[in-house]
């Protein structure tokens, strides 16, 4: 393809091979350790929920653009897991460029970047989640958009699984997933109540971070989700 835009339909078996290799080679190279992280969504989902009745139905929030500002704010917290291991060393990205997977309809999945996504405003940062969507599908991304991911993200939404474990995508240094939002018995304040749940995932290079490190990434995403009026 080029530099400019996505694969055609027809070019779509190529790039699944190419995606295929570079996870071939990801899984035998990086060191890959995981994390998950049960997180309650109950604040998040009565805010969104809130809002929304004030929108139009074209301008409602989505609990996606919701988690990717969640987890851009946390990155900005512990930055480690926001770059690339490049000569054996981490060299942290410019930015937070959140790649964001994307099903193709011909099959296969593209993970092209929203730029910068911690300056963002949500209603913002819905908006270059729709139009990348959209971009991804009928063939117009940028370069850009294909290359500079600093780490990935993947939510399974409505239809998914409950969690997923990713394959870093070298030469970035972490994946975040998140499984679909189910509602579960939790035990809160010593008394059962049926709460709205998602399983956030944290897939990372162990020779550029920790587990101790990987558990106050997925901390930090849980204490934001928790003040949504915040973001």
């Amino acid at each position: 393809p080029s530099p400019t835009t996505t694969p055609a339909p027809d070019r779509t078996a190529e790039m699944r091979r190419a995606i295929a290799a570079a996870m071939s080679r990801a899984k035998r190279e990086i060191p890959h350790y995981y994390l998950t992280k049960t997180l309650d969504l109950t604040a998040a989902t009565a805010w969104l929920r809130a809002a929304n009745e004030e929108r139009s139905v074209q301008q409602r929030l989505l609990p996606a653009a919701l988690l990717l500002r969640t987890v851009a704010l946390a990155l900005a917290k512990v930055p480690e897991f926001n770059g690339y291991w490049v000569d054996g060393a981490f060299k942290a990205g410019d930015g937070i460029h959140l790649g964001v997977a994307i099903a193709l309809r011909g099959g296969g999945l593209i993970a092209p970047a929203i730029h910068d996504v911690d300056r963002l405003s949500l209603d913002d940062v819905q908006a270059s989640l729709l139009d990348l969507v959209k971009r991804t599908r009928r063939g117009g991304l940028r370069g850009s958009e294909l290359t500079d991911a600093t780490i990935t993200v993947t939510s399974l939404g409505e239809l998914g699984a409950d969690s997923v474990l990713g394959v870093i995508y070298p030469p970035q240094v972490a994946l975040i997933g998140f499984g679909r939002i189910v509602e579960r018995p939790r035990a809160v304040d010593g008394a059962l109540a049926v709460r709205p749940l998602v399983t956030a995932s944290l897939s990372a290079d162990h020779r550029a971070s920790d587990g101790q490190r990987g558990s106050k990434l997925l901390a930090e995403i849980d204490a934001i989700l928790q003040t949504p009026e915040a973001l």
